[in-house]
């Protein structure tokens, strides 16, 4: 079968300088869904409490996640308050409430243990290894990591790093992880740790791809209109796993046309608050977008 996340789904409330929304429809593992859901089929698996509303479960059925894996368990939904100021790169954490999320040990549905693609969203990484421990001979496996956890479980996190092909996480994270400025630098260590190739996002700077051998450099999108930050990195990522999962081709010329994939889902993410816009979209406007990355970053050899 398709592409299983891991991850969490969450109710937001977020302020930037273009607006506020209060208690919208978030979560890692969410905005991965719906960006990866224009490309394959998609299964999440995730916890919500007792107010978890029908009609963001129905939202994810419209896009066609399958939601087997999707536990509704009595207490709360987990909760996040942020806010942005005009550097729209780092988020003010203001409240996390992690709810029925705290105790939250994912279970793979049998159906979902044979998915050719996983990745591994932002959770504890000792559970990361757990879902691994689960699912049998996926293809590809990816995962994303944070700070909270670069500092807290360096070793459990670097035990998960040697199961996965793939690490996904931004620059600030990448030096933290590797205790090195220098983000060439930071990435060879990395690398050591296990994982075949490392992609750095850098918000509006874009996004790095290393593998060892070679360097990839996407931009980011110059957009006239962003409203809403949150979501991006995920969304980035649910588009790159997406396409990989629908071409089925890991060369690393394909996995370049996916960071651009992934740099398109990001960039429509953060047109709008939680998910509007990447729920509003039709596939020709990715492909629009697609062409428009690269002609943006087309030139002549002299």
């Amino acid at each position: 079968m398709g592409l299983l996340v891991v991850g969490s789904v969450a109710l937001d409330s977020v302020k930037t300088p273009f607006g506020e929304a209060q208690e919208v429809l978030g979560g890692s593992a969410t905005y991965f869904s719906i960006s990866a859901s224009y490309f394959t089929e998609v299964s999440l698996v995730a916890v919500v409490g007792e107010d978890f509303p029908n009609a963001h479960i129905e939202l994810l059925k419209k896009r066609g996640i399958q939601l087997d894996g999707l536990e509704k368990q009595k207490g709360k939904t987990f909760r996040w308050v942020g806010e942005y100021g005009y550097q729209l790169n780092e988020a003010k954490t203001l409240e996390t409430h992690l709810n029925v999320f705290e105790k939250f040990n994912p279970q793979i549905p049998k159906a979902y243990q044979t998915a050719n693609l996983v990745f591994l969203a932002n959770i504890d990484p000792d559970l990361q290894r757990g879902v691994l421990h689960q699912v049998k001979s996926p293809q590809l496996v990816a995962c994303d990591t944070m700070n909270f956890w670069i500092d807290g479980k360096p070793d459990s996190l670097k035990k998960t790093l040697g199961e996965v092909s793939i690490l996904i996480i931004n620059d600030g994270e990448a030096r933290a992880l590797a205790q090195n400025p220098n983000l060439v630098q930071a990435a060879q260590t990395i690398l050591s740790y296990g994982p075949k190739i490392l992609i750095v996002k850098r918000g509006e700077y874009g996004a790095l791809m290393f593998n060892g051998e070679s360097i990839f450099s996407a931009p980011g999108f110059p957009l006239e209109q962003v409203y809403d930050p949150t979501g991006a990195g995920d969304s980035f990522a649910g588009g790159f796993m997406g396409y990989l999962a629908n071409t089925q081709n890991y060369s690393e010329s394909n996995m370049r046309q996916a960071v651009i994939f992934g740099s398109v889902m990001a960039s429509f993410c953060v047109e709008a608050f939680s998910l509007e816009r990447l729920n509003s979209l039709n596939y020709q406007e990715i492909v629009n977008r697609y062409r428009e990355f690269k002609r943006l970053t087309h030139f002549e050899e002299v």
